[in-house]
């Protein structure tokens, strides 16, 4: 670790220990700000908001819908919204992003918190992703861009092409400028962020893969090139794989830092911090030594903002303050609080608040099969350490087959929580792998009637291993314990392996479905949700 000027606090990456892929981040002002990828989570793009790039607050969600609306009304598992980037132009907020089947879109806002406009598709046409705007300072306008290989054939180049300043229309046509094919030892480079500085175009690029690859940078006093390049941080002998794909930010004091993701497979892309400064040979120099930093000294405005060093290396230290974004709902407000996403767009009424401290969901018929398909799972990302998942849920249905409960989802998935046959409602746990539900685990305990709620909790280790609990009782959703018996609970399934999704993490969820054929008229009930580590 780096010697730590008097007065700074030390901080531990992650700094943010969850799902929070592809980050693009910016400064305007005092604050600082961060996009991510969303793929077929709706609402979708995140935004959040820091005021020293250790405390982030996600402070709204920019794409209410994910476009074109009646494609994502399913989950489009890999779809939707990949690699944002994020700007500050001429008075507005402007968030470029790629759906790889579709194209580049653009949206706008005075204000990152929202209302954003409607996406306007700029760039039409498969395998474009990862977009970058430049405003150049003749006022022209630029975008750079990736390819997905999967949709176009194309892999490994970067593109360039003229926009006009509104970013309403292309002007021209495509152009390489980076081939990696023509730089050795290159692949899959792809997520360019483009700058200016001092007469530089600067490029700063990921290549080798999600999970192992690492970090370029290319300079050109020519946007259109020809560019040189260095390799600026890989993992070395560090635990930190891929560390790439991410943002250059200058603090008001004139630090520079770099925020990148890893791959942490089923708990996603996580965000690191990593120290920047700029070489005497004037290129950038990131980490130390170009390996990425566990444990660092801090921006100065964190040690302004008088945190202690407990609170920087403990994302979820006991009585400090918070350092990641707000988790639990107590449902005591009319909207869904921006923690939450769907699978997909969501129905009209799938989802009733009344600020009473309880969300009702609809038990919506699922025609899809398993529940990877069904669009109404209310989730959040896997904590990226060991954690608690709790709620209370009372099942309001009629109809034999309605099921409704709390899940780990990934390309497997575990749930348990209560499902009504033609005898009335009992607890149900289920897995499932390899393409099929598992046995069903049904426990003999009914409950005594429809008001009549139970405890669901899972709990997760620090390598995504769940185990799934319930207990009955009025006070069914207060306290954790051990899951050993003495405060009631009671253990329906152990040792679940959670799994990534596509491209995304596992999620902890709420979910409630029919069977085919069905009115959709019941309800599941669901009380506060804590998310809590352990």
């Amino acid at each position: 670790m780096a010697d730590q000027p008097a007065g700074r606090l030390t901080y531990r990456n992650p700094v943010l220990n969850a799902d929070w892929p592809d980050p693009d981040v910016i400064r305007v002002g005092e604050m600082y700000y961060l996009v991510a990828s969303s793929f077929n989570r709706a609402p979708g793009l995140p935004v959040l908001r820091s005021p020293d790039l250790l405390r982030w607050e996600l402070i709204g969600r920019a794409l209410p819908a994910v476009p074109p609306a009646e494609h994502f009304s399913v989950p489009r598992h890999g779809g939707g919204a990949w690699a944002p980037s994020i700007r500050h132009h001429d008075g507005l907020f402007w968030i470029f992003y790629p759906d790889p089947d579709h194209g580049v879109h653009v949206l706008t806002a005075a204000d990152p918190a929202g209302p954003w406009s409607a996406p306007h598709l700029l760039l039409p046409g498969p395998g474009v992703i990862d977009p970058c705007p430049l405003w150049d300072d003749d006022g022209r306008a630029w975008l750079v861009f990736g390819w997905a290989k999967s949709r176009s054939g194309i892999s490994n180049r970067l593109s360039l092409v003229e926009m006009t300043p509104d970013a309403r229309e292309i002007i021209g046509t495509p152009v390489t400028v980076i081939d990696g094919d023509a730089l050795p030892g290159y692949s899959t480079l792809e997520g360019p962020k483009v700058y200016k500085r001092d007469g530089w175009y600067w490029i700063f690029a990921p290549a080798g893969g999600v999970a192992t690859g690492w970090q370029s940078v290319f300079r050109s006093r020519s946007l259109s090139g020809p560019y040189e390049d260095r390799v600026v941080l890989e993992q070395g002998d560090t635990p930190v794989n891929g560390p790439h794909q991410g943002a250059w930010v200058t603090t008001p004091e004139g630090e520079d830092w770099f925020l990148h993701f890893q791959d942490r497979g089923v708990f996603g892309r996580v965000v690191h911090l990593q120290p920047m400064r700029w070489g005497d040979d004037g290129w950038p120099e990131m980490g130390v030594d170009g390996r990425p930093v566990l444990e660092h000294p801090a921006p100065a405005r964190a040690s302004e903002a008088g945190l202690d060093s407990a609170s920087a290396l403990d994302p979820h230290p006991a009585g400090a303050e918070q350092m990641e974004p707000e988790r639990d709902d107590d449902f005591r407000a009319r909207k869904l609080g921006p923690q939450w996403h769907w699978q997909a767009n969501p129905a009209p009424g799938l989802l009733r608040l009344d600020g009473d401290g309880h969300a009702r969901l609809r038990a919506m018929p699922n025609d899809r099969g398993n529940l990877r398909n069904l669009p109404q799972v209310l989730g959040q990302q896997m904590p990226g350490v060991a954690a608690q998942f709790t709620t209370t849920l009372r099942l309001a249905a009629d109809e034999p087959g309605t099921r409704a409960g709390v899940l780990v989802l990934g390309a497997s998935y575990a749930y348990v929580g209560l499902a009504r046959d033609r005898d009335g409602v009992s607890v149900e746990v289920r897995t499932f792998e390899d393409g099929d539900e598992g046995e069903v685990r049904r426990f003999s305990t009914r409950l005594p009637d429809e008001a009549a709620i139970v405890g669901l909790r899972i709990d997760s280790d620090d390598a995504g291993i769940c185990a799934l609990r319930f207990r009955n009782g009025a006070d069914a959703g207060a306290g954790a314990g051990d899951g050993a018996g003495d405060d009631g609970w009671v253990t329906g399934f152990e040792g679940f392996q959670a799994e990534q999704g596509r491209w995304i993490s596992a999620e902890l969820g709420l979910f409630a479905a029919a069977p085919p054929g069905t009115s959709g008229e019941g309800t599941a009930v669901f009380g506060p949700v804590t998310i809590h580590p352990r």
